[in-house]
């Protein structure tokens, strides 16, 4: 590998968190938050870390945190460099909101055995990447070790209220909606994404990432076609070789071959580039 990669960092502050990508230090009412190049599919870390991944993602966070705080606010304090921000320390509300405006992954998997989606029913004889009629939320559990579960609105409505569970439900939406027509601008199709929101003051704000290859599919609107896997920038790249070697989606996650991971590389930074309209400076790895 040509291109140094951080795996892990360890800051003098308190370790608060290492998450599957991120590594998160205590700095009392706030949190630093350092994306690593580690990658996970599958909810499993994979060996391999991809060069510039946590650059990437951090940047357009930030860059979509800023977007979006017309509709609601979020956590970002400060972005300290390319691959670190501080952010204000919220109560994590544990579900992950998935919006979906197109049919692929495990929805299309769903549908293609007539199940229904988070309690979602969708029409009969639609194809697979098929834009849905409508955008639909699909909630799932938020987990640390194993797979995700869907639920369903009600299941969040009972969790949360149906007041918050609502507001939660509308921001989706509107983040989707807005974010869906200025990629398409950049030529990008935004097949689903993923929010976490969190308590803060009292107040519901979004944490996490937003609109990131991890979080998020996108696909090349030129190239884009219905009945068929899409030319995509984000990782599904990466599952999509786990899947051809027949890997059974249990620890330990096999290596990527070099030829993969530059390749994953490569399409993270050309999200950036084309989501945010710049260049994307690559920095010089410092391990921490």
């Amino acid at each position: 590998m040509d291109e140094e990669v951080i795996l892990e960092t360890n800051l003098s502050f308190p370790l608060y968190k290492r998450g599957k990508v991120r590594d998160i230090y205590d700095l009392g009412d706030k949190l630093l938050i350092v994306s690593t190049d580690r990658i996970s599919a599958f909810d499993v870390v994979l060996p391999n870390g991809i060069p510039h991944k946590g650059e990437a993602l951090n940047r357009l966070s930030a860059y979509w945190f800023n977007e979006t705080k017309d509709i609601i606010p979020n956590h970002v304090v400060k972005v300290v460099d390319p691959r670190t921000v501080l952010v204000r320390k919220a109560e994590a509300i544990k579900i992950e909101f998935v919006i979906r405006g197109y049919l692929y992954g495990l929805a299309w998997e769903n549908y293609e055995k007539g199940r229904p989606i988070s309690g979602v029913r969708l029409p009969g004889g639609l194809r697979k990447a098929e834009k849905l009629p409508n955008p639909i939320f699909t909630p799932t559990t938020k987990t640390e070790i194993g797979h995700d579960v869907e639920i369903t609105r009600d299941d969040v409505a009972q969790r949360l209220g149906r007041k918050t569970a609502g507001e939660i439900e509308e921001t989706c939406f509107r983040i989707y909606e807005k974010a869906s027509k200025k990629s398409e601008e950049k030529g990008i199709l935004i097949a689903d994404t993923k929010m976490e929101f969190g308590i803060c003051d009292g107040e519901l704000i979004l944490i996490d990432e937003l609109l990131t290859p991890d979080s998020s599919r996108f696909w090349s609107l030129k190239d884009y076609e219905v009945g068929r896997d899409q030319l995509s920038f984000d990782k599904q790249y990466v599952r999509d070789y786990l899947n051809s070697i027949g890997w059974d989606k249990r620890p330990p996650a096999p290596s990527l071959p070099n030829h993969v991971v530059l390749e994953t590389s490569k399409k993270y930074i050309e999200a950036y580039e084309r989501l945010t309209g710049e260049k994307f400076r690559k920095m010089p790895n410092k391990k921490g």
